[in-house]
C-alpha cells in the first residue's frame, strides 16, 4: 500500500506500506511486515522492519528480530536483544548515581 494513513484507533500492519502514519492509537508492525514510513502514534511495537522515524507519546518496543532504521522518540523505549536499531534515540531514563555524580535523574539525548 502507498499513501498516508491517519486515524483515531489502533493499526496492525501485516504487509508492506509506504507513506507516513499518524494515529491517536497504537501501531503494531508484525514480523515479516515492512514499512517505509515516519510514524506518530500513542505506542509503537515493531516486530518487522521499519525505515523511518518513530514519535510515540507512550512506549516504543523494538522486538527481537525487528529492524528499525531511523530516529526513535518515546516516553519509554525498549529494544530487545536480537533487534537491529540504527538511528538516534531520544527518551527519558534514570542514570545510576555513579554515572551522574548525584542521586538524581538524568536526561540523555
Amino acid at each position: 500500500m502507498r499513501g498516508r494513513v491517519s486515524g483515531d484507533g489502533d493499526l496492525l500492519i501485516e504487509g508492506s506500506i509506504e507513506g507516513d502514519i499518524t494515529l491517536r492509537g497504537d501501531l503494531t508492525l508484525i514480523g515479516g511486515a515492512r514499512a517505509t514510513s515516519n510514524v506518530e502514534a500513542q505506542a509503537v511495537t515493531v516486530q518487522g522492519e521499519l525505515d523511518g522515524d518513530i514519535l510515540a507519546r507512550g512506549v516504543v518496543r523494538i522486538e527481537a528480530g525487528a529492524r528499525v532504521h531511523g530516529d526513535v522518540r518515546g516516553e519509554l523505549v525498549a529494544i530487545e536483544d536480537g533487534a537491529e536499531f540504527n538511528g538516534r534515540l531520544d527518551a527519558d531514563f534514570d542514570l545510576p548515581p555513579e554515572l551522574t555524580g548525584t542521586a538524581g535523574t538524568g536526561r540523555r539525548r
